[in-house]
Formats: structure tokens, C-alpha cells, sequence
């Protein structure tokens, strides 16, 4: 295995949840509604689809600093997806995420979103990892909020939210 297919391998484990790099193959089931046993019943949401149908167009985010599976850790089933919209522009790194409705409510969300913005922060050249959410959203609101972000602007119908790495104002 080379380096780089080595370091796109790169999973990430908290308490509940494995955090794990999509594969192709994985995309190409989820495109053709080809259900697999390894998924909680109501994956993929319509977001899983949109993302597994934009690889081809950003091979960038199946690699160390894209897109990942949320999986279950007590029933090894995936829940959904959390990903980082690789490359950053000037320091800056987004990222979106989505839990199916059958496990929505469990904390899940926060969990992966604090975990991929820690790692994120580790990236070369990211100082700030950032998400937009609808303001008809409040509950995507508070879960970057229980994962330590915080709001610094207000556009029309969005709200910004961004995690920024503590050292950035000494750099």
C-alpha cells in the first residue's frame, strides 16, 4: 500500500463512533440503491447520495482529509456521513455532516463533528474549520454548538459557524 493510500485509510474512533474514509465502492452502492448489510436501515439520507455523486468531480475527498462514514461502534452499522470540503481556501476548511433520522437525537452528531474538526485543525495550512446552516435548522445549529463552534455571521437565510484553532492568533 502506498503512503498516500495508506494516510487516506486513516479512521477516527470516539466513544460511541468510528469515523471512517468512504471507498469508491462504497459510493458506487449508494448511487445504485445497492443496500448493503452494513447499513442502518434508512441510509443513505439524500445528502449521502449528493455527496457519493460528486467523488468523481473531488477525488480530494476520499483522501486523509475528506469524507467519512459515521458507523455505530456498539452495532457496527453506518449512520451517516461527515465530511471536509477539501482543499482550504486562505486557512479556511468546510465541512458538512448528516445522521439518519432512526438514530438522530443520540449525540452523534456532535461527537463526529468535534472529532473531524480536532483533525481537521491538524490539516497543513488549516487554521479554521467552518459550516453554513440554514436558520429554518436550529437543531444543525446546536449541534455545532455543543461541538465547540461558534456563530460569526448571519446571511440571509444562513448562519456561519467556525471552529478556529487555538494557536492561530500566535502564528
Amino acid at each position: 500500500m502506498s503512503s498516500s493510500t495508506a494516510s487516506a485509510r486513516i479512521q477516527l474512533t470516539t466513544d460511541r463512533l468510528v469515523l471512517r474514509p468512504w471507498t469508491m465502492a462504497e459510493a458506487t452502492a449508494v448511487l445504485d440503491d445497492t443496500r448493503s448489510a452494513h447499513w442502518a436501515d434508512d441510509f443513505p439520507a439524500e445528502g449521502d447520495r449528493v455527496i457519493a455523486g460528486l467523488f468523481d468531480q473531488n477525488p480530494a475527498w476520499l483522501g486523509e482529509y475528506g469524507h467519512r462514514l459515521i458507523i455505530e461502534r456498539d452495532s457496527g452499522l453506518v449512520v451517516g456521513s461527515i465530511g471536509l470540503f477539501w482543499p482550504p481556501s486562505e486557512g479556511i476548511l468546510e465541512f458538512g455532516y448528516g445522521i439518519v433520522a432512526s438514530r438522530r437525537g443520540r449525540g452523534y452528531a456532535p461527537e463526529a463533528t468535534r472529532a473531524l474538526a480536532e483533525f481537521a485543525l491538524t490539516a497543513p495550512d488549516v487554521h479554521t474549520v467552518s459550516a453554513s446552516v440554514e436558520l429554518s435548522n436550529p437543531s444543525s445549529a446546536r449541534v455545532l454548538e455543543k461541538a465547540g463552534f461558534h456563530r460569526w455571521a448571519t446571511e440571509e437565510n444562513m448562519a456561519r459557524f467556525r471552529l478556529t484553532s487555538p494557536d492561530h492568533d500566535q502564528r
